[in-house]
């Protein structure tokens, strides 16, 4: 029996904000639960199931979605938690809705970073025995991927730089990422030191949000009046636990999720209109746009200025970086520009590929092909 196709009928998204201090986790889950079903011809009656994605270390408490059952519309309805990137809920929903066993799923994702020590959520992720005690976390192995690109000699620390207020820039113009100020060139590189090389704007900035997404089975989603976007392609992969048994100068397991979801829609990022991916910091951006075949290892950043690919037209993870949600957040930004290409300057895209990751040092990956 051929699978089921699958569609984003509606996205919701709450501002990305260093903090939402007038809001609770609750309060940001129920704003975008209540504005994803607003035109999209559906409504919470006809949701089969909800999946969130969450930390319960970020949170400060565990099982944490127990307390936003209501929030996210779950009463007596069939709810998952998956403490992954959003976009892996994505995943296990149109799964869910392709084999058959329901036609309609909410997801949400949703971080509130500015209430927990970010640098303990990424530590608690760090082999125990051998690199926590000594200091090894997100940082430090951003460092090192860093100092191991630059190492070829293709690029220096100003080229770093120069992309990081590219992406600041895109994400003001966006209009869904608080930004107070636009750092320049020079407070790029005059910032205190992340992990050398890397200065503190060099690395994504955690920032609270919530992101809903209504999928549906082709049926349903022609049904709703709207435009749909279609999930053809899907891929995840894992890397070794261990980072120094991991290939530091590519994201393995990247590639591996990008060459499944390619077989599965007949298609790669090379031939897409729109990418969307995920990143720890601006070099790892870079490994991103390479591993998904959008340039050779170290040209990266030719692929990230422009070209026929449109990246990250929405600023990305480096000015704004949900944690929990990030994916999703590319995910929903995919299909905005997918049907809205007027608020970017026009055209007529039809295909996209979304990234969203996992893990110290992007450990695991997830990416999405989409159609309309």
């Amino acid at each position: 029996m051929a699978l089921k196709k699958v569609a984003v009928v509606a996205t919701a998204q709450a501002e990305l904000r260093p903090a939402w201090r007038d809001a609770q986790h609750i309060d940001l889950i129920s704003s975008v639960v209540t504005s994803v079903f607003k035109g999209s011809g559906f409504s919470i009656d006809d949701v089969d199931f909800v999946i969130d994605s969450g930390s319960d270390v970020l949170d400060g408490r565990s099982i944490s979605n127990c307390g936003f059952l209501g929030a996210l519309g779950a009463h007596h309805k069939e709810e998952a938690r998956v403490e992954e990137d959003g976009l892996f809920s994505a995943l296990y929903g149109v799964n869910k809705i392709r084999s058959g066993a329901a036609s309609v799923g909410l997801l949400v994702a949703y971080s509130k970073p500015s209430e927990s020590v970010v640098e303990n959520y990424w530590a608690s992720q760090v082999e125990p025995f051998y690199q926590r005690p000594v200091g090894f976390n997100q940082r430090a192995a951003a460092g090192i991927q860093a100092q191991h690109y630059l190492s070829g000699g293709k690029l220096s620390e100003r080229d770093l730089a120069e992309l990081v207020v590219a992406r600041w820039a895109d994400a003001k113009a966006g209009g869904r990422v608080a930004i107070d100020e636009l750092p320049d060139l020079d407070a790029v590189l005059a910032a205190s030191e992340a992990a050398a090389p890397l200065t503190e704007l060099m690395l994504a900035r955690p920032m609270d949000g919530a992101v809903a997404i209504l999928i549906a089975s082709e049926d349903a989603a022609r049904r709703s009046g709207g435009t749909p976007v279609f999930v053809t392609g899907m891929g995840s992969n894992t890397d070794c636990h261990a980072y120094a048994d991991r290939d530091r100068g590519r994201l393995r397991a990247l590639e591996n999720a990008a060459a499944m979801s390619a077989r599965a829609s007949g298609w790669d990022a090379s031939s897409a209109d729109i990418v969307e991916v995920s990143a720890s910091s601006v070099v790892s951006e870079l490994m991103a746009i390479e591993a998904l075949g959008l340039a050779k290892q170290g040209d990266g950043l030719s692929a990230a200025r422009g070209g026929k690919v449109a990246v990250n037209r929405s600023g990305g993870a480096l000015p704004a970086d949900p944690i929990m949600a990030t994916g999703m957040f590319r995910l929903a930004e995919a299909v905005r520009q997918l049907r809205e290409p007027q608020l970017y300057g026009g055209g007529s895209p039809s295909k996209a590929v979304v990234h969203g990751s996992t893990g110290v040092a992007m450990q695991s990956n997830c990416v999405f092909s989409l159609e309309v």
